[in-house]
This record gives C-alpha cells, sequence and structure tokens, in this order.
C-alpha cells in the first residue's frame, strides 16, 4: 500500500494489516453498512499490473479467457489466466489507460503472476510492471452511492463493466448499486473526503462479501489451479469468451462447455460456525464415500454472524446431499440462491 494513503486511512481511523483496511473501529456495525447502508471501502486487498507497450493486446489476447480486443476505454472486463490444464491461476478484471492495459488481481498474487506473465513476453514488444502503490482503488457500494458518484463525476457509465475516465479517476461500474474508482493517491484523498460525507467508511473485507453475495470468485493463492473457469461460474458472468483464439488451457475450459455434463459448480452458502472458514478448505458428503466432494473458494464473515462463502462442488452432492464443511461430520452448509441462475444439466 502506498505510504501517503496508508498514512491517511491511519489518519481516518482505518485499523490495517498487511496492506488490508481491517476496520473502522466497529467492524459488526461496518458489516451491516455494507449489508443495508451505503459503504465506502479501500480496496488494498487487490494489486494492479500494468501491461503496455505496442504489442501489450496481442500478448494478453493469447494468454487470456476472454477477447482482450473487447477492453476499450469505456468498457472492462473480467478475464482469467489459466495454467496448461485449464485450471485458474488468477481471476482478473481489465481496463485501459491509454494504451496500456491495467490488471486487478489479489495483492498476494500481484508478484507470482507478473512472473508468470514475464516467462510469456519473450520478444514481444511488452512490458509489465507492479503498479499496486501507484493506484488506489476504492470502492463505493448501496443505495446512494449512484447520487453520490453522479455528484462528483458528473457522467457515469450506464452498462455493467462500463467505464468512464476523468481528472478525478477511472470509475467502473460494478453493478447498479456498487462502483469502483481507479484514482492516484493523491486523487484518492481528495475523492475519499468528498464520499465520506455520505457513505460509511467500512473494512475492505465487506467488499469482499459483496462481491461473494454477486457470486463472483475471486482466485487466492490456496485455490489456485484448482478450478476450471466454468466450475467457478466464470463463464455466467462474462469471463470467457469462446468463440476467441487459442489461449493456455483453452482446449480444456472449450472440452468442459460443450461436451458432457458440467459435475462441479460454484454455489452461494452460509456456514453457521464460530471458527473461520478458508479459502482451499474441502467440502464432505455421504455419497462421495469419504473424498471430498468440493472446496471453498471464497469466504466472508457475515453481517448477522457465521460466514457467508462460495463454494465449488459436485452438482450431484449439491442436488441430493447435505454437505459439510472440513469433515463429514463438519457443520453443514445452508445454500442460498445465486443471483443469477445456473445451466440445467
Amino acid at each position: 500500500m502506498n505510504q501517503d494513503w496508508q498514512n491517511f486511512l491511519r489518519a481516518q481511523g482505518a485499523q490495517i494489516q498487511d496492506s488490508v483496511v481491517s476496520h473502522f473501529g466497529e467492524a459488526t456495525a461496518e458489516r451491516l453498512a455494507a449489508r443495508d447502508g451505503t459503504v465506502l471501502c479501500d480496496l488494498g486487498q487487490f494489486g494492479t499490473l500494468r501491461i503496455s507497450g505496442e504489442e501489450a493486446e496481442s500478448f494478453l489476447q493469447n494468454l487470456l479467457s476472454n477477447d482482450v480486443r473487447e477492453v476499450t476505454a469505456t468498457r472492462a472486463q473480467l478475464s482469467s489466466l489459466n495454467s496448461p490444464k485449464g485450471r485458474m491461476l488468477a481471476s482478473l478484471l481489465i481496463w485501459r489507460d491509454g494504451q496500456d492495459y491495467l490488471l486487478q488481481l489479489p495483492r498476494t498474487l500481484s508478484e507470482p503472476i507478473l512472473k508468470k506473465l514475464n516467462m510469456y513476453v519473450l520478444r514481444a514488444k511488452v512490458k509489465i510492471s507492479n503498479v499496486s502503490d501507484e493506484i488506489v482503488t476504492l470502492g463505493v457500494s448501496g443505495v446512494d452511492a449512484l447520487e453520490i458518484l453522479l455528484a462528483r463525476f458528473g457522467e457515469l457509465p450506464q452498462a455493467a463493466l462500463g467505464v468512464v475516465s476523468s481528472e478525478s479517476g477511472c470509475v467502473i461500474k460494478v453493478s447498479d448499486l456498487r462502483w469502483q474508482i481507479n484514482a492516484t493517491p493523491q486523487q484518492a484523498q481528495k475523492l475519499w473526503a468528498e464520499f465520506n460525507v455520505e457513505a460509511r467508511p467500512v473494512g475492505s473485507s465487506c467488499w469482499d462479501w459483496l462481491n461473494i453475495r454477486a457470486g463472483i470468485p475471486v482466485i487466492l493463492p490456496q485455490t489456485q489451479e484448482q478450478f476450471v473457469a466454468q466450475m467457478a461460474n466464470f463463464d455466467l458472468v462474462k469471463g470467457v469468451n469462446f468463440s476467441k483464439g487459442c489461449y493456455p488451457g483453452q482446449e480444456i475450459v472449450a472440452r468442459a462447455q460443450y461436451l458432457g455434463k458440467l459435475k462441479r459448480r460454484m454455489y452461494l452458502a452460509h456456514i453457521d460456525s464460530n471458527e473461520s472458514p478458508q479459502p482451499g478448505d474441502e467440502l464432505f458428503s455421504a455419497d462421495m464415500g469419504g473424498q471430498a466432494c468440493g472446496t471453498l473458494a471464497n469466504v466472508a464473515t457475515a453481517p448477522a454472524g457465521g460466514y457467508d462463502v462460495l463454494a465449488v462442488l459436485q452438482t450431484s452432492s449439491h442436488e441430493t446431499q447435505q454437505v459439510h464443511w472440513k469433515s463429514p461430520q463438519g457443520t453443514a452448509l445452508q445454500f442460498l440462491p445465486l443471483p443469477y441462475t445456473l445451466p440445467a444439466n
């Protein structure tokens, strides 16, 4: 986290650990505000890579699951970097800054993915840099978010993942109630001071909870190479283009789409426990003979207690069995409806 920005947040009452804002003094009330009110988050849990050079577009087009040619000055995109076996190494939010591409991913994966991408550069006219401390990302969510941002920016994107850039920063519409602003540390301080009047500052994990409730997976170090894109519903959140050319793992991703029944999908669930579940934890059901039936992808403390999770598991187990966390005798998952429809198998 940029040191000036970190000092600014601490002056606002932020409790920060490992570049992530834990809370502003009232974690429980902040989670309730994320559910019921309008909130302001620092998204320091994410880092940003800049891809520049005259061959940046073709470089990314040959590596990522989505059609990078559709990323423009007014359009962002979800995409993924996959292993040759089709397993997700990183989930990405991509937008443009002039001729450059900016890739947002968990901060803990920024350096490993930078090194991975550099392995593919070879003679391409491309430069990759970690600009995580140069760009501050803010999240604004809630019923008053639109009004707050209109007052500052005047013009906002109309469609989901639309982008509007101005001298105050780059605004990306995540959904009708959620917006992401990318700015310099200096711009971010001014924006925070303005937004703070009507939006409550909350810990960064509140944004993670909102992502979970939206059914948007984020690949973390604990879940790298665990899921083919469709297992994590990345096809349903428009993170995969099935008509573009080849990229690492493309054949496996295409096969999962067009051949046979997809055996695993991602589900939204609640775990009522005092112990904190973790991404990568295994799940069990009686039909699997003691073998794990799935894995937790993302976890966040729920506003009313317990934990909300995104869980990738056997569709048969979800349909016919009670699913348990960590062991066959562990706490049972309480499944919740996703905000989008899963395809019928």
